[in-house]
């Protein structure tokens, strides 16, 4: 290898070409004109965070792991675990399918350091 070739591994990646759209000019000359139309993304897939109810979790647990994970005040902790309390389960919150399996790890690797049964998933925001 001459000093002045440069190792395969370094040289630049290609680019994606992205399609374009041929058009032709109104006045019917030969003349094309290219359009570069850009890729629509949409928003990604949100998840809620639910937490279920069970009949042996303190309540005093289920607020603290809400202000801890969850960044609630006391308030509105104490609001959400009173509805998972009385209607069977709760959104804790919205997040990308990443953040809400995260969250959802870390409220019950908390449960089972702490030796109780909650509940928490994931599910498709529809």
């Amino acid at each position: 290898m001459m000093a002045t070739d440069k190792p395969e591994h370094t040289k630049p990646l290609k680019q994606p070409e992205i399609p374009v759209q041929p058009k032709r000019s109104p006045a019917g000359s030969d003349t094309v004109v290219l359009e570069r139309r850009t890729a629509k993304v949409g928003p990604p897939q949100m998840y809620q965070v639910v937490m279920l109810n069970d009949d042996y979790t303190p309540m005093e647990f289920v607020v603290a792991v809400l202000q801890e994970f969850f960044n609630k005040d006391r308030e509105a902790a104490t609001q959400i675990m009173l509805k998972i309390h009385l209607d069977g389960k709760g959104v804790c919150g919205v997040f990308s399918r990443d953040v809400a399996a995260t969250k959802v790890d870390q409220v019950l690797d908390a449960a089972n350091q702490g030796g109780h049964p909650l509940q928490c998933v994931s599910e498709p925001v529809a």
